[in-house]
């Protein structure tokens, strides 16, 4: 089988070894594939494997050996999934591969906006403790999370994660999900979505995007929070209307905002956020430590094993 990876460098970029791949197959590995070499690179292969390059309804007709897309992420909406159905193609993900990694990251932002730890570590460097008057200094409010309430919108594995720790921080937990589960409810306590606005602290995205999703953060919904409010986004940029969060920040009915994601990739220079106050950016590596990229390798492998013994797993097209 002749397997091509158009896009192989942030899942592996040295630290991982391809070889369970290559045990199944022929195997051509791309770092980075542009849109007009797409087609090329996938040639005649039988097996695709993509990360954020596209596969679209033009790629399936010209490329007619492919009979397998294995997407090295959890969201697949990169491949024509459909079409891919129709012609008998097979599409796989990769589910819960990161759910502890990106729980983990969640909190990380919060942390980095309670004590901003990075910011007062540069001002050690430079000097100003050592010139200070005093013995200790701090440049922003620091903030206690105990006591305080955290929503969080999308009770699923990831969302599960961020609420046990915020509970270990004393942080009462409130959740909205269109489907309560008995693990959720171990958690939290499941709110209406404008009951939870109304009451959270902090708000914590884990929910997928969706039509009813998308901008779910808006001018509308910022209103109807607590003034002060901090808020999370580690799962899918779109999720938040950008100019009406970057409004909020700067008169700050919103006090700060840690988001891991945009809404679109890589970030473009006008995007609003990068010029709003207390806003902290990063650039979309909840999902990246080693061990969830290992844990995502492995996954790969085993999905696209089980295409070739005929006992396909994953699959997001039935």
């Amino acid at each position: 089988m002749k397997i091509v990876i158009l896009d192989g460098y942030t899942e592996n970029p040295g630290d991982l070894s391809w070889e369970g791949l290559e045990k199944l197959g022929e195997l051509t590995v791309y770092d980075r594939t542009p849109a007009d070499k797409i087609i090329e690179r996938i040639g005649s292969a039988e097996a695709v494997i993509t990360n954020k390059t596209p596969v679209s309804k033009e790629t399936l007709a010209a490329c007619k050996n492919i009979k397998y897309i294995g997407v090295l992420a959890t969201g697949y909406n990169i491949v024509d999934y459909e079409t891919a159905k129709a012609k008998g193609i097979l599409v796989t993900n990769i589910p819960t591969y990161g759910t502890d990694a990106v729980g983990q990251f969640a909190i990380a932002l919060l942390l980095e906006i309670c004590h901003h730890i990075g910011h007062h570590s540069q001002a050690v460097n430079e000097g100003r403790w050592e010139k200070n008057a005093d013995w200790c200094f701090w440049d922003f409010p620091l903030i206690e999370l105990a006591g305080k309430t955290m929503g969080i919108i999308g009770m699923g594995r990831i969302g599960q994660t961020t609420g046990r720790i915020a509970k270990a921080m004393n942080m009462h937990v409130i959740a909205y999900d269109e489907y309560p589960g008995e693990a959720g409810k171990s958690i939290a306590e499941y709110v209406s979505l404008d009951n939870l606005f109304a009451r959270s602290d902090v708000i914590a995205l884990h929910c997928p995007l969706f039509p009813s999703t998308q901008g779910l953060i808006n001018k509308a919904s910022i209103a109807k929070m607590k003034d002060g409010v901090i808020i999370l986004n580690n799962s899918r940029g779109p999720l938040i209307v950008e100019q009406d969060l970057a409004d909020a920040l700067n008169s700050g009915k919103v006090y700060a905002a840690g988001l891991d994601v945009v809404s679109t990739e890589p970030i473009k220079g006008d995007n609003p956020l990068l010029k709003a106050k207390n806003c902290i950016i990063s650039p979309h590596i909840s999902w990246a430590p080693k061990e969830s990229r290992k844990r995502l390798m492995d996954i790969a492998v085993n999905n696209l094993k089980g295409f070739i013994d005929g006992t396909p797993v994953n699959v997001v097209n039935k």
